[in-house]
């Protein structure tokens, strides 16, 4: 009975993190989607273009600006179970840190990155350290023509037994494990003549620190957590605007995306050409059609096995590979795809798209909304579809971060957390993180956020849904989950702002939602609640305090109920 309700205190240290809004106290006052398959996006030369709206400027009127601004910092946490046992865990936390903003002319983005250092005084837990970041920048390295970009995340994340896990916000316990990410690379983009050509290489490297294939219940089946992985991705396309050359706009495009991950060999690959025609309707509406040729396959090695023909597991706690035996295919698709959708885009401010057609065997769709009217809303909508693992999952999340996000804190754990948001709206990770499994899978979903600044109070909100269908060998160990289900829900809300000349707030909520088809004792559900107070002692000291309050549900352990609250100082240089 202490395991379980020493597993639930550890999960309530990960929950906060999944709603926060831009962390106040620094400074008083302050996969597949619709872009990753041919369509007449932003950069297409058909796309219908709309009229002209003004400069989007930050969230709360102001132009981003370069700023650079390191901290240290000193917190008094208090983790307090108060059901069904009582179990108290105290520690004082020591970090160093900084948040960037860069809005040069030709060099735009955010950074935000935190080491902490933890000193247990009581409590059923170890002394540790951890590193939290965040980053999105781009570089125009020939205005209009070449830029190069790169981004990063890095997170102390709670992993369940089943896989699933939550964007740590710094929280500390023994069940967690730090999860990297970073990718980059060019994009160029010229106009021959009448033809405009666009091309981009993206490659990305994703790591989960994590030594166990963690088990759901004695003697079940094991969920081999994810290692790493290294994604690359091409594109190239040339095509002409409606009335250029012909009476409609056509595209030519070509892509390549391969991600390589490390455990049993599993290795994407995706080859596909295709020929987009885009026949305008009004200034603002166009219609869309593309059709093409495209080879997807999921491969991968068994694990050794022993005498007795059980897998093997090695010393860094995933499958043995066994290289002495062939790749076997667990997903073979090739043939003809083809969409047909809308595109929709009234001013600069507004954009619409929205595609249906067939891909991987089966009906796919997927699209984008954002609504940015003037500087005080900011609401994006994308909807995907997609073959991927984890990594290239979590990259193509990251990519949609805004390049001038607030990097958000864990109001009571001090870490940053997984969503940023900007004047154009916002990104939270949490949907690839409803499964840290390494096995391939079929990925859909939604996401969605919403900014909104009323003089210098903000609300942020994110939400989102995915789904993912796994892929694996028959008669590999990865057969056992091929066509198994899992999925994740979360909203987040958080509303933030002064109360006077030296004072800010904070007040976050949120709430998930976890199911495994596969095995429902691993299903899961978290709400959670917190407030915080910021106060500025002198310009560059600032005090704070919160508190926050948890709840969650899992099928295998008591409900529990988790108080946690901190006490902290900042010095701003």
């Amino acid at each position: 009975m202490r395991a379980a309700r020493n597993l639930g205190l550890l999960l309530f240290t990960a929950l906060p993190a999944l709603a926060t809004t831009p962390a106040l106290g620094q400074s008083i006052g302050g996969s597949t989607s619709a872009s990753s398959m041919p369509s007449a996006g932003q950069d297409d030369p058909e796309a219908p273009t709309g009229g002209d709206g003004p400069t989007v400027k930050r969230a709360g009127g102001g132009i981003t600006r370069t700023r650079i601004q390191p901290y240290i910092e000193v917190r008094q946490n208090l983790i307090k179970e108060l059901r069904p046992g009582d179990d108290t865990v105290t520690y004082t936390a020591l970090a160093a840190g900084a948040d960037m903003q860069f809005g040069g002319r030709y060099t735009q983005g955010s950074l935000s990155v935190r080491y902490e250092r933890r000193f247990v005084e009581k409590g059923n837990f170890n002394d540790g350290d951890s590193i939290s970041g965040l980053a999105r920048i781009r570089r125009d390295l020939i205005p209009r023509t070449l830029r190069i970009e790169a981004g990063a995340l890095a997170s102390r994340t709670r992993v369940d037994s089943t896989g699933s896990a939550l964007v740590n916000g710094g929280r500390f316990t023994d069940s967690v494990t730090q999860v990297y990410a970073v990718y980059g690379g060019p994009t160029y983009s010229a106009r021959i003549g009448d033809v405009k050509v666009n091309a981009g290489y993206t490659a990305g490297y994703t790591k989960v620190d994590n030594k166990d294939a963690l088990q759901l219940v004695p003697n079940g089946p094991r969920t081999d957590i994810f290692d790493h992985s290294f994604t690359q991705n091409a594109q190239v396309s040339a095509g002409v605007r409606p009335g250029e050359v012909l009476p409609v706009g056509v595209t030519a495009s070509g892509g390549f995306t391969q991600e390589d991950i490390s455990n049993l060999d599993q290795r994407i690959r995706s080859l596909r050409a295709g020929v987009q025609v885009t026949l305008p309707v009004t200034l603002s509406l166009a219609l869309v059609g593309d059709v093409g040729w495209e080879h997807a396959q999921v491969s991968s090695r068994d694990a050794v096995r022993d005498a007795d023909g059980n897998p093997v597991l090695g010393s860094n706690g995933h499958y043995l590979v066994d290289k002495s035996k062939p790749r076997q295919i667990a997903y073979d698709s090739e043939g003809l795809t083809w969409d047909v959708g809308v595109i929709w885009r009234p001013s600069r401010r507004t954009s619409l798209s929205a595609f249906i057609g067939r891909r991987y065997d089966s009906t796919t769709y997927y699209g984008s909304f954002s609504y940015n009217p003037n500087p005080r809303h900011a609401l994006q909508v994308s909807v995907y579809d997609g073959i991927s693992g984890f990594g290239s999952s979590l990259g193509n999340q990251l990519q949609s971060l805004p390049t001038d996000f607030n990097g958000s804190l864990d109001p009571v754990g001090g870490g940053l957390t997984g969503c940023g948001f900007g004047a154009t709206g916002g990104t939270c990770l949490n949907g690839p993180f409803g499964s840290l499994s390494s096995a391939a899978f079929r990925g859909r979903g939604v996401n969605a956020s919403y900014v909104l600044t009323l003089q210098r109070l903000q609300f942020t909100l994110g939400a989102g849904y995915a789904n993912r269908r796994f892929i694996g060998a028959p008669g590999t160990v990865l057969g056992i989950v091929n066509g198994t289900v899992s999925e994740n829900w979360y909203v987040t809300m958080g509303l933030g702002g002064p109360i006077d000349a030296r004072s800010n707030f904070g007040v976050n909520v949120y709430s998930a939602w976890f199911r495994n088809r596969q095995n429902r004792l691993g299903d899961s559900n978290a709400v959670g609640a917190s407030a915080s107070y910021y106060r500025q002692l002198t310009d560059r000291l600032v005090a704070s305090a919160a508190l926050g309050l948890d709840a969650v549900n899992y099928n295998v352990i008591e409900d529990q109920l988790i108080l946690s609250g901190q006490l902290g100082l900042r010095y701003n240089f």
